[in-house]
């Protein structure tokens, strides 16, 4: 509760004079073609993130708390740097490279392994840090997504911690959660700043070795991988896919799901909520590997095989139910209120002509879509089409009467 505690409060009060301070360095994230924000907007937002974690781990006291304040710490000034100055790409894979290595080497100086098992080890925890941190920066595109599955994956690897018992777990993830919890006020629906790569790198950072720490503690892979799965995932599907087509990996793009669930018409909160619904319900499938029962184990993984490939599929089936309803709307152009009034089919039952057509209507509502029956009795009938709103048309036959149509307050 200590670490968790500091690390909000660290975040909490320190975050006004960093937006302050990023302002004055000019360090602003401009819109450009892979950008899905249109306002300038201030980066490295993540940088008290960092530091609330760097000092929650030195509460915690542990050798595995002192490898992610070191991946943490390194990391997050390897994306102050880019933030502030740009790096090169093969100069901050090097740093990355390092900085990993470093924490990883502390994390397995405890394990009964050999020097070759845990030089092995070593690489190993290494590359999947480097990996996860870059996976977790490639998916920081629309407001308050990374932060809130910071959040997801903090509480869930809190969560394993209690459970286990592990007293690093339980403090780490705690701390990781209300740090993010702490940032989403800045950052989500209206974004004030952004994580930036010192705080995309930092949680990013930090949920690795978390979950390189769980694996080690013996918690069923599944259970770790849940509240990582759908980064991963998303992630490895744009890569191979950009990879297959012969463009550079590394370069800017947007096509990541959520990228093009942007460019369908979705907005940041939506993608961000629909996004944290799945993966908690991938924490949810993976937790079920926690009762030890093997066959609802391979049922709860089919399942989750089933969701991240609804997910990624998800964009062509909105596409299709898109392209249906512009062809609904083609076949009944006169429920189409943006088509020219003489495109349309004739709509409704017909009109009668008279002599004070809407004269009747209330000031409130001023959509004449119908005419008002005549005066007299036994008038003609006519067909007439609906108008455009605010453009005057007359009826085809009988007295050349223009019918005012107005936009509805509510729609057109």
């Amino acid at each position: 509760m200590i670490a968790a505690v500091s690390c909000g409060a660290v975040v909490a009060l320190a975050e006004p004079g960093t937006i302050a301070l990023l302002r004055r360095a000019e360090a602003m994230d401009v819109p450009n073609l892979r950008s899905s924000h249109t306002v300038p907007t201030p980066r490295g937002g993540g940088a008290p993130i960092a530091v609330g974690l760097v000092l929650a781990a030195l509460l915690i006291r542990s050798p595995a708390a002192a490898a992610f304040a070191i991946a943490v710490a390194g990391f997050s000034m390897i994306g102050l740097a880019d933030d502030l100055t740009g790096l090169p790409v093969r100069r901050r894979l090097v740093l990355q490279g390092m900085a990993s290595l470093a924490a990883a080497a502390v994390l397995v100086s405890r394990l009964s392994l050999p020097p070759a098992g845990q030089a092995a080890a070593a690489v190993l925890i290494a590359f999947w840090v480097t990996a996860f941190v870059n996976v977790f920066n490639f998916m920081d595109g629309v407001n308050g997504i990374s932060a809130a599955h910071a959040l997801i994956g903090g509480a869930a690897f809190g969560c394993l911690g209690l459970w286990r018992p592990d007293v690093f777990l339980a403090a780490g993830g705690a701390a990781v959660a209300a740090g993010a919890l702490a940032f989403l006020p800045w950052n989500a629906v209206r974004a004030r700043v952004f994580l930036g790569d010192v705080g995309s790198y930092g949680l990013g950072a930090a949920l690795a070795v978390l979950a390189a720490c769980a694996v080690i503690r013996g918690i069923p892979v599944e259970a770790v991988l849940g509240p990582l799965a759908l980064y991963l995932t998303d992630t490895a599907w744009a890569l191979q896919r950009r990879i297959r087509s012969g463009e550079h990996w590394s370069e800017a793009h947007r096509t990541h799901i959520y990228q093009q669930w942007c460019d369908i018409g979705w907005s940041h909160l939506r993608v961000t909520t629909v996004t944290c619904a799945g993966t908690l319900l991938l924490c949810l499938l993976g937790a079920v590997s926690l009762t030890g029962q093997a066959a609802i184990r391979s049922g709860a993984d089919i399942v989750a095989i089933g969701v991240l490939a609804i997910y990624l599929r998800s964009p062509v089936l909105l596409r299709r139910a898109t392209a249906r309803l512009e062809r609904a709307l083609d076949a009944h152009p006169a429920g189409d209120p943006l088509l020219p009034a003489g495109d349309r089919s004739p709509a409704g039952a017909p009109v009668r002509t008279g002599r004070h057509l809407g004269g009747r209507r209330g000031r409130r509502d001023r959509a004449h879509r119908d005419a008002e029956p005549s005066d007299r009795r036994g008038a003609a009938r006519v067909r007439g089409r609906d108008p455009a709103a605010g453009v005057a048309r007359r009826l085809p036959r009988g007295a050349h009467l223009a019918v005012c149509h107005a936009e509805r307050r509510c729609r057109a």
